[in-house]
């Protein structure tokens, strides 16, 4: 199912706030620009990690991901979170650290979660977005 319009999700997790957001894209351009504007939008953030899943012009998936030097491989972790949903378009989760390490599988899951958090937004409908 292709992603039609954009939807976010907060969590915060041992005062760490991760940010998600959902929306349409079909190149790295596309999560480019979405990139740039949550960086400008949570400037505090330490890390802003996304992942791409679309179709190229033969119709072949082409999926991509960044962790942004986050531990843990969470642009992988919200790739799968796409790969399960079915889902085209771009997953980005910006992370504010809040002071208290989280562990590598607790990064995971806080980005896992984010992620899950963003999806279901979108399903229900409920954040639009611009």
């Amino acid at each position: 199912m292709r992603v039609a319009c954009q939807a976010e999700f907060k969590l915060t997790v041992e005062r760490s706030r991760f940010h998600a957001v959902i929306f349409p894209a079909s190149s790295e351009d596309d999560v480019a620009g979405m990139l740039k504007r949550k960086r400008s939008e949570h400037r505090k953030a330490n890390h802003h990690c996304w992942a791409l899943r679309s179709r190229d012009a033969s119709g072949a998936f082409v999926e991509r991901s960044k962790d942004d030097g986050e531990v843990g491989h969470p642009g992988r972790v919200l790739l799968e979170l796409l790969r399960r949903e079915d889902l085209e378009g771009g997953l980005l989760v910006s992370r504010v650290f809040g002071g208290v390490k989280l562990g590598v599988g607790g990064v995971s899951r806080a980005f896992r979660e984010a992620g899950e958090g963003a999806i279901e937004e979108l399903r229900r409908g409920v954040s639009p977005g611009p």
